[in-house]
């Protein structure tokens, strides 16, 4: 199978009702520039259980210019954002082999692009789908260039009005690609006041497609929860550890966090796809039930002749006998016979 192939199966799989949601890792900027450290990423996210891994293609003579301002300034050796961008640079070459070892690995490769350059190069590659970062959901040269592949699209709503969605979800509509939008809240790390899980709803009843969770919290809650509402897409920032150097390291999972969410993903969907009939499940565990149920037993000593009054009953385990649910049938009845205390009283025990 393709890579091209494999992004349509991945878009089937989206708006398949009985499939499994997806969960992306974002690597991002995390592996610093070098090369070895992406190719590590792969190989965690893949233990991790993730079923995509992404990254970002920069080009700086392509995107940025030395105009460019730090969002954070954290880097010790970019005198630059620009400079930043220039360090974070693969070859061509090296960008094959990191989808190569993705594939490998069973994982999607997927890969925001961040100029005009960068798409011809990921369209080289085959590239399964395109994600659209925050900051270019406005960027019509960039929509237009990636929507004429007539490769999926997954759109992120970071910094997006719903008009600006509007108008990009109909671009990418008209030119019929496939689509996928996420709830997305630009903050680093993001707080739970502000994840926006109510917009699942509202995007899924907006734009009639799978939606999905850009989460930037550093936490698995969002997203196990955003699961369990309906979401199909689950992207989120991935580091060794938050110590680690780098602007996103603090609102990112551990390997660990993202194995404990992949988990929670699978067995959520196992819950939400297989409804129990209540019933159905009661009557599957009568042998349980007449375990930890009780029946009915003498309270007392009690000779024959009695006429069975409420103080004369008691109950005890296993239900095999008379259910304790079924006393009030037994008052006033006599006993046919004499009956010690404790003893587990029959239907036989008592005159007609």
């Amino acid at each position: 199978m393709s890579n091209m192939s494999a992004g349509r199966e991945f878009c089937q799989i989206w708006s398949g009702a009985s499939e499994a949601p997806w969960v992306i890792a974002e690597v991002g900027q995390a592996h610093d520039g070098s090369l070895g450290m992406a190719h590590s990423y792969i190989d965690a996210a893949a233990e991790g259980g993730a079923d995509a891994i992404k990254f970002q293609m920069h080009i700086a003579d392509e995107e940025s210019s030395d105009r460019e301002p730090w969002r954070t300034k954290f880097s010790f050796q970019d005198v630059t954002r620009f400079d930043y961008w220039r360090r974070m640079e693969f070859t061509v070459g090296q960008w094959v082999e990191l989808r190569r070892h993705a594939e490998e690995r069973g994982l999607t490769f997927l890969c925001s692009p961040f100029s005009l350059a960068a798409i011809r190069r990921l369209e080289a590659m085959d590239v399964a789908a395109w994600k659209v970062a925050s900051g270019e959901v406005t960027n019509r040269l960039l929509l237009d260039a990636m929507t004429a592949t007539g490769r999926p699209v997954l759109l992120s709503s970071g910094m997006s009005s719903l008009a600006e969605l509007d108008e990009a979800v109909a671009l990418i509509r008209g030119a019929g690609c496939p689509l996928g939008v996420f709830q997305c809240t630009t903050a680093y790390p993001c707080p739970p006041e502000k994840i926006g899980l109510n917009l699942l709803a509202e995007f899924a009843s907006r734009f009639d497609c799978p939606v999905g969770l850009s989460d930037h919290s550093g936490t698995i809650f969002p997203s196990l929860a955003a699961v369990t509402l309906g979401a199909k897409l689950i992207e989120v920032h991935v580091v060794f550890s938050r110590d680690m150097f780098g602007p996103d390291a603090k609102s990112s999972l551990t390997f660990p966090q993202l194995k404990q969410l992949t988990d929670g993903v699978k067995a959520i969907h196992a819950m939400t796809s297989h409804p129990v009939v209540k019933d159905d499940l009661a009557g599957g565990m009568e042998e349980l039930r007449q375990m930890f149920g009780q029946s009915l037993v003498a309270a007392v000593d009690l000779p024959a002749g009695t006429l069975l009054e409420k103080v004369h009953i008691s109950c005890r385990k296993p239900g095999h006998g008379i259910p304790a649910s079924k006393y009030l049938g037994l008052i006033g009845k006599q006993l046919n016979r004499a009956v010690r205390s404790g003893e587990f009283l029959a239907l036989t025990d008592f005159k007609p």
